[in-house]
């Protein structure tokens, strides 16, 4: 049995043994105040029923007809408690008001009655502190408008017990006063429990909960652009629908890191929370972005390159380098050049041309680390242009010639285009000084 249900089990038990003993006194002593408490406890009773059951069926793990759980089971049997109490306490008012403004009615306060109820009272404290602290621990509707009825009880108890004394020093309205303050206290409990579970039922967003959510997806990086967050709750769980939009260019193992990124963000700040993420490109990407993504979701495109966009007597037109598998023939080439500028144009409708240059995939070829004996010129020109030596400087042979594999440190706070164009000007002063070097691979860095 788990521990929501042996909690509610001993409601059950709790509230069979005050029903009978606020009826019985009750009735001997004609106090309506006790009689009130025992129609209150009657409905206590078959509230704690209903919550035993309740908690059983939200326990439950998901399954084919219930994909999201059978937590809402303790919303719907909390709101059926709550309609209880209401024509509970509606009986209990027009009593209250027939002898307050009728003939009245001779209340036997006796001893034994006063006993009773402040053995009453203590019993209402121990379940109201343990139903509380337990739907704290799990998160439970039921346990927690237990709690809330268990609350209302000790009052009411309260209030018999001032009527009790006060018709025991002869002012016999004060039991029908006492139970009419009963009657009041459980209706306002019962619009409090029945608001709280129609919100749930109703899917009413979690306000705490949803700050929290869009709290945690914003101190992301800031790659990830928030588009919608919808949430509900059950049995003390939330559930998040996010819709996040990266940029087009991302790969699909990139899209599903920020989707991973997202779900564990959430996480960590709602940690009972069930997130499905769903990943879109941003669609007011750069014009760069959507030509690339365009281009390389046409199958055989293996990469991307050198896009660039001219201005030709005032329509804009984009060119790229396009790489493809080098088996392909010319034909099979040139038709999926097509599919890809057609793809590019439907993506970036504001451009009037697109031109291909269509180059093979390089296939990797095997290469050996050879020593260059003469480096002087190169190391010098690295440093007319740095003003400090290369990091790094090796060579490979392959089977297209010798390769310089070169690493500059450059100031950090410089922008891209200075880095590349400073890189760019170092391998063509290496190449004039060197001819024998067939190709310089030069790596920036900070």
């Amino acid at each position: 049995m788990s521990p929501q249900r042996r909690t509610a089990l001993v409601s059950v038990a709790a509230v069979t043994v005050l029903l009978v003993l606020k009826l019985t006194v009750g009735l001997l002593t004609n106090s309506l105040g006790l009689v009130s408490e025992a129609i209150h406890s009657g409905t206590d009773l078959v509230a704690a029923i209903l919550t035993f059951f309740a908690v059983g069926v939200a326990v439950r793990p998901a399954d084919r007809a219930h994909q999201y759980g059978h937590g809402k089971a303790e919303n719907l049997a909390a709101l059926g408690e709550a309609a209880i109490l209401v024509v509970a306490a509606l009986l209990i008012a027009v009593r209250a008001l027939e002898r307050l403004f009728g003939q009245g009615a001779v209340v036997d306060a006796t001893w034994y009655a006063i006993a009773v109820i402040v053995v009453v009272i203590v019993i209402d404290i121990t379940r109201t502190t343990i139903s509380w602290r337990a739907s704290r621990r799990y998160k439970s509707a039921a346990l927690a408008s237990n709690a809330l009825h268990f609350g209302s009880d000790l009052a009411g108890s309260f209030a018999v017990l001032v009527g009790l004394l006060v018709a025991r020093a002869g002012y016999a309205n004060g039991d029908s006063i006492a139970a009419l303050f009963v009657a009041v206290l459980v209706i306002a409990a019962a619009i409090r429990l029945m608001r709280g579970n129609i919100d749930v039922l109703m899917d009413r967003v979690p306000a705490d909960a949803e700050s929290a959510a869009r709290r945690a997806i914003r101190e992301m990086e800031p790659s990830v652009e928030l588009r919608r967050l919808r949430m509900r709750q059950a049995a003390g769980r939330q559930f998040a629908d996010v819709v996040i939009g990266v940029s087009p260019t991302a790969a699909v193992g990139q899209g599903h890191a920020a989707a991973d990124a997202v779900e564990a963000a959430v996480a960590r700040a709602l940690p009972n929370a069930d997130v499905v993420v769903h990943v879109e490109p941003i669609e007011d990407a750069s014009v760069h972005e959507r030509a690339h993504a365009a281009a390389i979701g046409v199958p055989n495109v293996r990469e991307v390159h050198n896009i660039a966009l001219v201005d030709v007597d005032g329509h804009t037109e984009l060119s790229l380098h396009v790489k493809l598998p080098g088996e392909l023939s010319l034909d099979e080439a040139h038709a999926i050049a097509e599919q890809l500028e057609t793809s590019i144009r439907a993506a970036v409708p504001e451009i009037a041309g697109v031109q291909t240059h269509l180059e093979p995939l390089t296939e990797s070829s095997a290469a050996r680390e050879v020593h260059v004996g003469d480096e002087a010129e190169i190391r010098r020109i690295v440093r007319e242009a740095t003003g400090a030596e290369p990091r790094e400087l090796r060579f490979l042979r392959t089977s297209a010639g010798l390769v310089a594999f070169l690493t500059l440190g450059l100031d950090g706070t410089c922008r891209l285009e200075e880095a590349h164009a400073r890189a760019s000007e170092i391998e063509e002063k290496i190449r004039r000084a060197r001819p024998d070097i067939d190709d310089v691979i030069v790596h920036t860095e900070p």
